[in-house]
């Protein structure tokens, strides 16, 4: 499709000045010569042309949309599963809204790019191309007038070249400002409505408008200048081939009908500059779209491509941190030589004040990110040299503020493992001890869940998040303050239940509520980033450290 595509192309833009040619032969032919019949069959064949250029024309048309679409395929897909692939610090930088610019404005801009621009100035360029060739055919000394025109043209180009280019930069990265914070403000509403900062939150976005208004402004100014300026200078050069072509007619230096001919062939070469204008300032503005996407795809991950790495083997479930170190941002370490033992089946229990790097220890671990020193190892194997997939098949998480889609209950709880089955999903709940809560929903496990969850309470959501990860039978649990926004019976009963889950499988539990971690096989106490101490439940509180402090101040004793 993309030779037919080509090929159409270059017939459409030898077509067109064959056509505006045929009208001036036509006239200064049988027209001129009085003779009927030739001028009938003439027109005859000239209708028979001018068909055959409309069928092409469609077909040109038809293929360009296909090929545009299929690259805004391609570039959104790409685009997607480069995201996919790069690692939690990548996010922390980037702003949601710039992503979202990125994958509709940026994108569609580069649509127009292969749709329009490339096909249609190709067109306009062999047209005019074709043209002169026949002009020069047609009365070379004319030809050679028009050809002195050219530098005048390219100078402009070049002079509102940098203008416009810079201008349409600006437009665009004001529009991802816009996209960004009009994200921020949905994703935040209730906190906006909470605080009654409507109209200060409005202001501010207000302000963004007007300076895209601006920068969208600034940009026409400079086409409103550029393409004037190519439309008169075309329509001047035209008058002086009037008073060129007109003297040396009125001198017999050439015949009338060559001067006609020629005048319709110069108006076929003038014609598409306009156009070629247009599709100029559609080029930049996809330059800019462009040049921001690559710099998105050109960004690298933390650590190389994966696709060589091997599979982690079914685990059993020792991990060793070994001298781990790690930094969210260089020079601001939040980890320091952690070094920490679980044993298969174990549950260990993460405990410290707010900023000790518990989160941190279960992030390395799930391998969104990578240590800055030290190792990380799942049964002697070092993850670093392991494939994330094959590591995150093996782990179950449940954070404290988690994720539900758009979509049922069970599509959401899908998510752990897709094969899972109604009964077993129903099961895995019943093994929680969650079947009640989940059948009092509205529609049970087929009630909808809106984006984010919404539908659901902040007790109902974490509860999905636990069979979500339990029916993804994991060999690895990682729970984060996960029992934290249920209520306190229902926090008993998911206690109990975790008890059982939990048997035979390593897991690792952040907790600031001390009550719920007194069976753990092992709590390891941390302080700005440092395991102070590691022990029981009871050796801890008898030692009389860190441990038996923050529980006297949980505890109110």
């Amino acid at each position: 499709k993309r030779n037919a595509l080509f090929a159409l192309v270059v017939v459409r833009s030898i077509q067109l000045p064959l056509l505006t040619w045929a009208v001036g032969a036509i006239i200064s032919g049988p027209v001129a010569r009085r003779d009927a019949r030739a001028a009938l069959l003439s027109v005859l064949g000239f209708g028979a042309f001018a068909l055959l250029t409309a069928v092409v024309f469609h077909f040109r048309s038809r293929l360009a949309l296909e090929l545009g679409e299929a690259v805004v395929f391609d570039m959104r897909d790409r685009l997607e599963r480069h995201l996919l692939r790069m690692p939690m610090s990548f996010f922390v930088k980037t702003k949601v809204g710039r992503l979202i610019g990125r994958m509709t404005s940026d994108i569609d801009a580069i649509r127009v790019a292969v749709q329009d621009v490339v096909f249609v100035s190709t067109v306009q360029l062999g047209t005019m191309a074709v043209a002169m060739a026949l002009m020069a055919r047609a009365h070379w000394p004319l030809f050679l007038v028009v050809a002195a025109m050219v530098p005048v043209f390219w100078g402009l180009i070049v002079y509102f070249h940098k203008r416009l280019g810079a201008a349409h930069q600006r437009a665009q990265e004001s529009f991802t400002r816009v996209t960004a914070t009009l994200a921020e403000s949905v994703t935040g509403v209730r906190v906006t409505q909470g605080f009654v900062r409507q109209d200060i939150n409005g202001g501010l976005f207000r302000a963004l408008i007007f300076d895209h208004s601006r920068y969208n402004m600034d940009a026409a100014r400079h086409s409103a200048a550029f393409l004037p300026l190519l439309e008169f200078n075309g329509q001047l050069f035209l008058a002086v081939l009037v008073v060129v072509g007109g003297y040396q007619a009125l001198h017999g230096a050439i015949e009338l009908s060559v001067l006609v001919e020629f005048f319709f062939l110069a108006n076929l070469l003038f014609n598409p500059i306009p156009v070629l204008g247009n599709q100029y300032n559609q080029a930049l503005t996809a330059m800019a779209g462009a040049e921001r996407l690559f710099r998105v795809l050109d960004a690298e991950p933390d650590w190389p491509d994966e696709g060589g790495l091997p599979a982690l083997p079914p685990a059993r479930g020792r991990v060793v941190f070994q001298g781990v170190s790690f930094a969210y941002e260089p020079g601001k370490p939040v980890l320091h030589g952690v070094d920490l033992v679980a044993e298969p089946g174990q549950m260990i229990a993460l405990v410290g004040h707010t900023g000790s790097g518990k989160t941190s220890i279960l992030n390395l671990l799930a391998k969104l990110y990578l240590p800055t020193a030290g190792s990380i190892t799942v049964d002697g194997h070092d993850l670093a040299a392991t494939s994330s997939a094959s590591l995150r098949a093996q782990l179950g998480l449940v954070l404290q503020s988690n994720f539900l889609f758009s979509g049922t209950v069970l599509d959401n709880v899908r998510m752990g493992n897709p094969a899972a089955t109604d009964a077993e999903i129903r099961d895995a709940a019943r093994d929680l001890d969650v079947l009640d809560l989940l059948d009092a929903l509205p529609e049970g496990l087929r009630t909808e869940v809106g984006e984010r969850g919404t539908g659901l309470s902040l007790g109902q959501r974490q509860i999905v998040c636990f069979l979500r990860a339990m029916v993804a039978h994991p060999r690895i649990v990682l729970l984060d303050e996960a029992t934290s926004s249920v209520d306190a019976l229902t926090e008993a009963r998911l206690q109990a239940a975790l008890g059982r889950l939990l048997r035979g499988r390593t897991s690792f539990v952040v907790a600031h509520r001390l009550s719920t971690i007194r069976h753990a096989d092992r709590v390891v106490v941390l302080d700005h980033g440092r395991v102070v101490e590691q022990g029981t439940h009871a050796e801890l509180l008898a030692r009389g450290g860190v441990f038996a402090a923050l529980h006297r101040e949980g505890t109110g004793a």
